[in-house]
C-alpha cells in the first residue's frame, strides 16, 4: 500500500522509500527526514480532489508531501518491523 492510499486520520508504518532511480535525490531527503522502515507515519489532511499537497507526520514533525513524493513511500497497516498491531 503507498501513503497516498490512506485516508485522512490513519496510521500506518513505514515499510520503505522507492528510488525512481539510482542516488535518488528525492528518496534521500525522504529517508532523511525520517521516513525509514518501521516509523509510524499518519496523514493529517489531503488536499481536495486528490490534488497536492498530503500532510502527513512523522513523530512530532508535519510535512506537506506532493503526491508524486508519498507515492514512493510504501506502507504497512500493522508494524511488521516490530511485531506490533495497527495503531489507532
Amino acid at each position: 500500500m503507498r501513503l497516498t492510499d490512506l485516508t485522512k486520520g490513519a496510521t500506518a508504518f513505514v515499510e520503505r522509500v522507492e528510488d525512481a532511480s539510482a542516488r535518488d535525490p528525492i528518496a534521500q531527503r525522504l529517508r532523511d527526514l525520517g521516513f525509514v522502515p518501521g516509523e509510524p507515519v499518519r496523514v493529517v489532511a489531503r488536499a481536495p480532489w486528490s490534488a497536492d499537497p498530503l500532510l502527513v507526520q512523522i513523530g512530532s514533525t508535519r510535512f506537506a508531501l506532493r503526491r508524486a513524493e508519498a507515492e514512493r513511500v510504501s506502507v504497512n497497516l500493522e508494524d511488521v518491523a516490530h511485531g506490533a498491531g495497527a495503531m489507532a
